[in-house]
């Protein structure tokens, strides 16, 4: 058996479908299956926190299995039930005051974009959108240029955008905010589980990220990384609780030393242990391996599509990944999705209330994003390129 059929045969789904939608959520390999439904009976036999005491040493291992996957030590590592609750606690403790700026991308994830606008309509601070570069990606000059003139109380970088396969320079935005000396946020939402991450090397103080995607883990997981200089400063989530603070005095609260500070003192087992398989499974397969295979099947995907009469493929930026946006010459985003999934192909429409800077630059109100992953294989890539031309 090669590589790639065990890889299919240990991912029940793609006997019924071809799963072209990983960047929405990927199928998971049965052995996370297997690890939550698992708990699942033990919780229902012997109760919630019992079981939660029986399993600790595999509850212990998402954390070391995060630290790997990242680069980073588990004392750095905290478990979110998702990437924008993991974004939004690392947000809520950077201690913004009226007139601040924070510094972002033009391309960053539309709950990221809200999230500051937010801030802005709460504290008075001021939202900066560094430029893209022409051929695509944030100009990190024209960034470093306004982080030198305007010093930011926070940088935030969007590492993949959920609505095209461009990957930004997260590495040259953290050598800059080291060189500064400024927090610096990244989100890799869509970049775990298909692209090598080393947070020494990003250079980040914070890093959010979701365990549905690329990961292949369940929905209701995520993790945030908080650097050694974060956790030295003070830093904390703004809604602290008794996982994260010890309670020392009727007005006084002590911070955990660790990452845990960022936790809440409930959340899935479960799901934690479902997480720690699906990152122990991407381990175990090797992160450039997957990143190779999936930008590859990725870059067949796009280059067969532009060649389809009247079919425009949207994304841009020197480096791409897996994720591929493009525009039908008959059919809307909507109508080609659901003449897709006729034939048992998964894929996803992103519009532009997810990328207004980037859908109003490209001039589309909607597009259909298909995310194969490196368990997807060259004939599927076919079938989904015969069936787009099929419908031309």
């Amino acid at each position: 058996m090669s590589e790639l059929e065990q890889w299919r045969a240990d991912t029940p789904g793609v006997q019924s479908r071809i799963h072209f939608n990983n960047a929405g959520a990927g199928l998971m390999p049965q052995a996370v299956v297997d690890a939550m439904q698992e708990h699942i009976t033990l919780e229902a036999t012997i109760g919630g926190y019992e079981a939660a005491d029986a399993r600790d040493e595999a509850i212990a291992d998402f954390y070391a299995a995060a630290a790997e996957l990242l680069g980073a030590q588990t004392q750095n590592i905290a478990f979110a039930p998702s990437a924008t609750e993991a974004y939004a606690r690392a947000l809520s403790a950077v201690p913004f005051e009226r007139g601040d700026v924070l510094l972002t991308t033009r391309d960053d994830y539309i709950s990221n974009q809200i999230a500051f606008i937010s801030l802005r309509k709460r504290f008075g601070i001021e939202v900066v959108h560094a430029p893209n570069r022409p051929e695509g990606g944030v100009d990190v000059d024209e960034l470093a240029a306004l982080a030198r003139s305007r010093p930011p109380r926070l940088v935030a970088v969007t590492h993949v955008p959920t609505n095209s396969g461009l990957v930004q320079p997260v590495a040259e935005v953290g050598s800059l905010c080291r060189e500064l000396d400024l927090l610096y946020l990244v989100d890799a939402c869509q970049s775990a589980g298909q692209c090598p991450l080393d947070v020494s090397q990003i250079g980040c103080d914070f890093l959010s990220a979701t365990g549905r995607k690329f990961l292949r883990g369940p929905r209701g997981s995520g993790l945030l990384f908080v650097s050694d200089r974060a956790l030295a400063a003070g830093l904390e989530p703004l809604f602290i609780d008794m996982r994260g603070a010890n309670w020392d005095k009727p007005d006084v609260y002590t911070p955990v030393p660790t990452a845990a500070r960022f936790e809440d003192w409930e959340f899935s087992y479960a799901a934690v242990l479902g997480a720690g398989s699906a990152i122990r499974y991407a381990l175990y397969i090797g992160l450039e391996r997957i990143a190779s295979r999936t930008a590859a099947l990725a870059a067949d995907l796009r280059a067969r599509l532009a060649e389809i009469d009247g079919v425009e493929v949207l994304d841009r930026g020197q480096e791409l990944c897996g994720i591929v946006t493009f525009t039908h010459p008959k059919l809307d985003a909507d109508a080609l999705q659901a003449a897709l999934a006729e034939s048992r192909i998964n894929s996803s429409v992103s519009r532009r209330g997810y990328a207004v800077y980037d859908f109003e630059e490209k001039g589309v109100e909607a597009c259909l994003r298909l995310s194969p992953h490196y368990y997807n294989s060259d004939e599927e890539v076919e079938t989904v390129v015969e069936t787009a031309f099929a419908l031309a």
